[in-house]
């Protein structure tokens, strides 16, 4: 059989664009990662395991079966036009601030902190030292 027809790779497949690695079906599966790997160099599996694998990986099994990854990309490649601006502007943000001017912003923000944070550590020494006269 080619490789197309082996129900493996596609759940393989599947499982990756998912961002499932094998450990992780295998326990939803409770099987162990070695099982899931034969699993996805087998031509076909049984239908209720097909089904508990479909369910895991949140499609049904006729798509695991039907799925054909370069049928996905022209339907990605295809649908992603557009001759209006609200693609361009989607794709090319220009923000609506002047950036110098938040860059300035934050800086100043990060005077303030930090001056905070000094006076906190000197009355922190002054609080100490009258302790130390004290005794």
């Amino acid at each position: 059989m080619s490789k197309e027809n082996k129900i493996g790779p596609k759940i393989s497949r599947l499982r990756e664009l998912r961002g499932m690695k094998q450990e992780a079906l295998a326990v939803a599966l409770g099987v162990s990662q070695q099982t899931v790997s034969n699993i996805e160099r087998s031509v076909e599996i049984e239908e209720d395991l097909l089904s508990q694998v479909a369910e895991i990986l949140g499609v049904t099994p006729e798509a695991i079966k039907n799925f054909d990854e370069e049928a996905v990309f022209n339907i990605i490649n295809n649908s992603f036009t557009s001759n209006d601006s609200s693609t361009l502007n989607a794709i090319n943000i220009q923000p609506t601030f002047n950036t110098v001017d938040k860059l300035i912003e934050v800086y100043e923000e990060n005077k303030k902190l930090y001056e905070r944070l000094l006076e906190a550590e000197k009355s922190k020494v002054e609080y100490l030292e009258r302790l130390l006269k004290e005794k």
